[in-house]
């Protein structure tokens, strides 16, 4: 049997959570399924930070230089290292020999205790060339670094555009102008940027280092708008690499660069020196207070959460192994239950938390009518319910946490009947206007409206966290392999063609295969729409990280949401 924990006698003001029965076999098999995917995850993640493996790495050795991940080391305080968008370009560019990691390695660490953003070129993948992802994930970068204030350290060492595919490198905002465009929009907002070419910064990409605050450069590296080849093809004037843009010629006659430093590790030690003195900023408006650890184990998660979507889970038992003291102050517990909202602290933040409930619940309408509602949908009543939380956490200065395994809304003639569209619209006009730091978690599913309605990423949340079990599309691969397979045999039959019943079997597999694919997390997070995929048990130390970061921004624009649909 399993024993019931409260960590407070006050009704409705803890999660009365479940220290879980160990031995039952569905606890078991949970564990088993997680911790297996973790592994899978794990070593994955490991190839990936091979980068361009063992004989590119030897190369970047034999110029006298680290490599990123190296150089990283030494920059960042020791274990501080927050490491976003690994999966970046997974699985793409294969004709091409792959960019593991899109060749730019990015993440949050301490440097001198400062919260600060690291963004490194990766040389051993393509001599650290811009993909058309690579563009993307320091954009990305940039854009975090913008939403929280956050001090941003570029380790330049790119041969610039990966030529072969200029055309989606070059022209568009989401491209590597855009780059630039940041980096004197982030200057203009007083985000301190350091940047120290480690090696090579030519073409178009020698722009951004020289509009950054201070500027390091290593010796043998080289800074130039063109390099020898090209100056002398162009204007035929023959100049050697260090003359036209080495550390000694821009340090002494250019002015371009700040300090010039003899190798890699005195550039770090230069950098350490400079944050050691900087200042600090306001302090944000967000309440925290000493952090207080789960009241439970966060090894259980793997055993409570269920992979399965036709078995229901409670998700206020994930919320206990997450949040401070496992205490949590829940908001209409009786009302709109598929659509946990409440108050709690984690790693000492204040937070409301917005989550999918997995538990069908009962309700009654408004008629005196009981009726189940399915776990994991939201109905008008959960919709109303969250969208008032939304309002009030942005009234009160309350960062929002989503925590997304959600269907969608509920469709019917009851729902529609309820207003269900309208209530929808009122959530998404919240989480659209809202104000205060959104931070996003996708647990399980996180389909069509419902994944809008919980702050997906077009909502502007300040991060995206998938646990591997996340599901990412309009709908389930289920669902959309019935509903694909039926209107291609309408479209066969229309010609004279009836398939057999292997033949539909066949076709159903093979559009449900390619759709689950798409919906895996890896998938999204390969194309930057998920920040990191995170180990379960880790979840409040990403939100923490997250938190901290937020933290950094004390501005705060006044809350207003418009027309609202009542």
């Amino acid at each position: 049997m399993a024993d019931r924990v409260e960590t407070t006698s006050a009704p409705n003001s803890t999660i009365l959570a479940t220290r879980v029965d160990p031995t039952s076999s569905r606890y078991e098999a949970n564990m088993r399924f997680m911790a297996d995917l973790m592994s899978q995850v794990h070593n994955e993640e490991e190839k990936i930070r091979e980068g361009g493996g063992a004989k590119a790495v030897e190369s970047q050795h034999s110029k006298g230089r680290l490599t990123a991940r190296e150089r990283i080391g030494l920059l960042a305080d020791p274990g501080s290292f927050f490491e976003l968008g690994i999966y970046s370009a997974s699985g793409m560019y294969e004709e091409w020999g792959g960019a593991p990691a899109a060749g730019v390695i990015t993440g949050l660490a301490r440097v001198q205790t400062r919260l600060v953003m690291i963004i490194a070129n990766d040389a051993t993948v393509k001599a650290g060339a811009f993909f058309p992802t690579t563009a993307k994930k320091v954009i990305r970068a940039q854009n975090i670094s913008i939403e929280n204030r956050i001090p941003t350290i570029y380790l330049v060492d790119s041969a610039g555009v990966f030529l072969p595919l200029q055309e989606d490198v070059f022209p568009d905002t989401d491209d590597f102008g855009r780059v630039f465009r940041n980096n004197a929009v982030m200057s203009a907002l007083g985000i301190s940027q350091i940047a120290a070419i480690m090696g090579m910064c030519v073409a178009g990409g020698g722009y951004l280092p020289v509009m950054c605050d201070h500027v390091l450069m290593t010796d043998g590296s080289g800074l130039f708008l063109a390099g020898p080849a090209l100056v002398q093809a162009a204007i035929g004037q023959k100049i050697s690499a260090e003359e036209l843009g080495g550390a000694a010629m821009h340090s002494a006659i250019s002015g371009t660069v700040d300090f010039r430093e003899p190798n890699d590790e005195a550039c770090i030690a230069r950098i350490r020196d400079i944050i050691e003195k900087w200042g600090y900023r306001r302090q944000s408006p967000w309440d925290r207070k000493k952090p207080v650890p789960p009241a439970l184990a966060a090894e259980e998660i793997y055993g409570i959460y269920d992979p399965s979507p036709a078995r229901p889970y409670d998700m206020k038992e994930i919320l206990a192994r997450i949040v401070d003291a496992s205490h949590f102050d829940e908001y209409k517990p009786e009302y709109g239950k598929t659509v946990i909202c409440g108050y709690a602290r984690i790693g000492g933040f204040a937070v409301g938390i917005v989550a999918n409930q997995k538990l069908h619940a009962q309700q009654t309408d408004h008629e005196g009518h009981k009726r189940v509602e399915f776990g994991g949908v939201i109905y008008t009543e959960s919709a109303e319910k969250a969208a008032r939380f939304i309002m009030d956490c942005n009234q009160n200065l309350i960062p929002l946490i989503f925590l997304h395994d959600v269907n969608g809304f509920m469709v019917g003639r009851d729902a529609e009947w309820s207003g269900i569209i309208k209530a929808g619209a009122k959530m998404v006009n919240a989480v659209s206007n809202s104000v205060v730091p959104k931070i996003t978690v996708i647990v399980g599913g996180s389909f069509g409206a419902g994944h809008y309605a919980m702050c997906g990423k077009a909502y502007d949340p300040r991060f995206v966290f998938a646990w591997p079990t996340a599901r990412y599309a309009v709908m389930s691969g289920d669902s959309a392999a019935g509903t694909l397979v039926e209107i291609k045999i309408k479209q066969l039959e229309r010609t004279g063609k009836n398939l057999s019943e292997e033949e539909r079997k066949e076709l159903y597999e093979s559009v449900k295969r390619s759709y689950d694919e798409q919906a895996d997390p890896r998938y999204g997070a390969a194309r930057l729409w998920i920040d990191k995929i995170i180990d379960p048990i880790e979840t409040r130390d990403a939100i923490t990280q997250a938190l901290e970061a937020a933290a950094l921004n004390p501005d705060v624009p006044e809350f207003k949401v418009g027309v609202l649909q009542t």
